[in-house]
């Protein structure tokens, strides 16, 4: 796909920045104060790395350009599914894929280590982000950064992260952890 049909589709503007997401559990707190650190960012396009849990959940990330991967505690797929196509988002089948100002993006939950494996080590992908782990890291094999975002549920510190696509620029990014009136969760 060309930059020029790129931009036409909002994903690649000049600073084109992607938020990642992942874990978030119906933390329906933590994920309004993830947005709106996120939104203060400049995240033009959210990806989601699964475990979102409940179909209720998707309603909270209405108005944003937002693709999904299912997690292990996404029981409800065909549910979530409708949640997530009536906020106009994208839900992607086992992983993600995106090609943005020339790199390729993938995400995936990671529960299926063979599949994130195999993604890990295709030498393809600029980058890869992933969740399930509940625990914010990146390192690099090949020539693929592999982040997790880190959770925003059973974790001390919630997290996302922004990734600024022309300059590279990946930063991490503290969710304050605030008394939560989520919905109760078995994720």
């Amino acid at each position: 796909m060309t930059f020029a049909a790129l931009y036409s589709m909002g994903i690649g503007g000049a600073n084109m920045k992607l938020g990642i997401i992942s874990d978030t559990h119906d933390r329906i707190d933590r994920v309004h104060a993830a947005l709106e650190l996120l939104r203060h960012q400049g995240a033009d396009r959210l990806i989601h790395c699964g475990d979102i849990t409940r179909p209720e959940t998707v309603s909270h990330f209405r108005g944003w350009q937002i693709d999904f991967v299912l997690g292990n505690c996404d029981w409800q797929p065909d549910e979530l599914q409708a949640a997530i196509a009536a906020i106009g988002g994208t839900l992607h089948d086992q992983f993600g894929h995106l090609e943005i100002m020339n790199r390729a993006i993938a995400w995936i939950h990671s529960d299926n280590a063979a599949l994130f494996q195999s993604l890990e080590y295709a030498n393809h992908y600029d980058y890869l982000f992933y969740g399930h782990t509940h625990v914010a890291e990146q390192h690099r094999t090949g020539k693929t950064l592999v982040c997790n975002p880190g959770a925003l549920h059973r974790v001390k510190w919630p997290s996302v992260m922004v990734l600024e696509v022309d300059s590279d620029q990946l930063v991490k990014i503290d969710v304050p952890n605030v008394a939560s009136s989520d919905m109760t969760s078995l994720g």
